[in-house]
């Protein structure tokens, strides 16, 4: 017969597992929708865990190893590409792709660190309801800036593909992809909506995307284990290791399952209206958290 301690021990386990299924499924779907994967997982932690709006916001990032070792599975032609230029075995394409990596997470780096640091020291200070209503306007705003660059880019008659591309093409790449380290952004819609205002083609784009997102993902981690151990540590101990491990697992599972459909599903225009919809709901969310002082 078990005991009252033991019961309680076994339903900790349980909880904990299933809130990493919730969250695993949560970021292996959103990661590949120009619908901000760590800000779903910050919802999600936020409402779900009870967690503080800085721990699931850096629990969002810390999730995200799952799908970054789906990406390298998923492009694992290009990555080989570019360790065959590394050890003196490639051609001019993976000279190239090396050369793209390398100058985006470089500006990835300079704009975004500062920016999570800046977040992650403040995010604590703050009722829940005011970061809620920043991360709602800034969704609307992907879906605009998604909505204006697949109408752009329908207008115009010649498409670019790599080749064409140049280093201040990557340069803008790095930006864009550096503010996205900001909460609500989505770091594969403004990457890939920023490919398009370029006149990139369309798959050329999301290819090139999430490519660079591998890179970006695992040095955001890197980042958020030094600067974020405290968070990391709190966050942990909500969910447990055995819940961020099966939120990892899950995550990988779900992406290798569901990749191709997603970024399929992401080049459709109704995703704009998703992206839309999930700003209102945070704004919503976030003003019910300002006005009966939640969080």
């Amino acid at each position: 017969m078990l005991t009252f301690a033991k019961s309680l021990i076994i339903l900790q386990l349980y909880t904990h597992i299933f809130y990493g299924l919730v969250l695993g499924v949560v970021q292996g779907i959103s990661e590949w929708l120009p619908i901000s994967s760590k800000t779903q997982v910050l919802v999600t932690g936020t409402y779900l865990l009870n967690m503080p709006f800085s721990e699931a916001y850096t629990l969002g990032l810390f999730l995200e190893i799952g799908t970054t070792l789906a990406a390298i599975i998923y492009f694992r032609k290009e990555l080989w590409s570019i360790i065959r230029f590394i050890i003196g075995k490639g051609d001019a394409q993976s000279k190239q792709l090396f050369t793209y990596v390398l100058v985006t997470i470089v500006i990835t780096g300079i704009i975004g660190a500062p920016i999570y640091i800046a977040i992650d020291s403040i995010t604590g200070a703050y009722n829940l309801g005011i970061p809620m209503l920043l991360i709602g306007i800034i969704l609307i705003g992907d879906a605009l800036l998604i909505w204006y660059s697949k109408s752009r880019h329908k207008k115009l008659l010649q498409r670019r593909n790599f080749s064409h591309m140049g280093i201040k093409d990557y340069v803008v790449v790095g930006i864009v992809q550096g503010i996205a380290a900001l909460p609500g952004v989505s770091r594969s819609g403004i990457t890939t909506s920023s490919l398009l205002l370029l006149n990139v083609e369309s798959e050329e784009a999301f290819r090139l995307s999430f490519l660079t997102g591998i890179f970006a993902t695992a040095a955001a981690v890197g980042l958020t284990l030094l600067v974020s151990h405290t968070n990391v540590s709190s966050a942990i101990n909500t969910i447990g290791i055995s819940g961020l491990l099966v939120a990892i697992v899950v995550s990988l599972l779900v992406s290798l399952v569901l990749i191709r459909f997603l970024i399929k599903t992401a080049s459709h225009s109704s995703i704009i209206y998703l992206t839309a919809a999930l700003g209102l709901l945070a704004i919503f969310g976030g003003a019910m958290a300002w006005i009966f002082n939640i969080g």
